[in-house]
């Protein structure tokens, strides 16, 4: 197996005032929009949950033989949620992704695995220097030793296992807008406003795609 994806649904949504993963938007719990996207591009989708409550409440959601896991420690944290991911993982790379993203672009998704050869990590950097680690690519072998290592020293940012990573490529946010010219792949809901401009996103699309299915 080559390519996995851990897809991380473990977070409080404090802003969102509920578990925001399981939002109806277009139709559909927002998580599902991430997990189609990412499973048209991977050999597998991991589901990254914080309880067995969360656990059961998501399987619902997924074909059944989906792998949905529960955080390997009781902190919940962004890394946490990654190295139990990434301990799942079979694939050599694997795709780290939020549960909030609903226009992940499949194509950037394929850039960054195509980028992964003989790195660590493949990384989306905006010109401000600002990363983009919960949409990349990582060698999971990699990966998984130096989230082990972070959470040890007591860490809980991503950051602090990338830092343990030799072998880093960082993605231009620039050659993804060639691609994404919105750069929606990397908008993210985290309040309700978020839900009502991603409805509305959808909405123009569906009525766009309807438009030309009539030329």
């Amino acid at each position: 197996m080559e390519k996995s994806a851990v897809i991380l649904a473990g977070g409080v949504s404090k802003r969102f005032g509920q578990d925001k993963a399981l939002v109806q938007i277009g139709g559909k719990p927002l998580i599902s929009r991430v997990f189609e996207r990412a499973r048209e591009v991977v050999d597998e989708v991991i589901v990254v949950v914080s309880s067995m409550a969360q656990k059961e409440s998501y399987a619902l959601l997924f074909p059944r033989k989906t792998e949905i896991v529960v955080d390997v420690y009781d902190s919940r944290s962004v890394l946490v949620g990654a190295l139990t991911g990434f301990m799942k993982a079979q694939g050599e790379y694997s795709l780290l992704l939020p549960s909030d993203t609903p226009f992940v672009s499949r194509d950037i998704i394929r850039l960054l695995f195509e980028m992964s050869h003989n790195m660590d990590a493949v990384i989306p950097r905006w010109p401000n220097g600002y990363i983009e680690p919960l949409q990349a690519v990582y060698r999971t072998g990699s990966a998984l030793a130096a989230a082990r290592e972070a959470v040890r020293k007591g860490e809980a940012r991503l950051q602090s296992m990338i830092s343990l990573l030799k072998r880093v490529r960082y993605l231009s946010t620039i050659v993804v807008k060639e691609i994404d010219p919105h750069l929606t792949t990397f908008f993210n809901i985290n309040t309700p406003s978020d839900l009502k401009r991603a409805e509305r996103l959808i909405n123009r699309k569906s009525t766009a795609q309807k438009s030309e299915g009539c030329l």
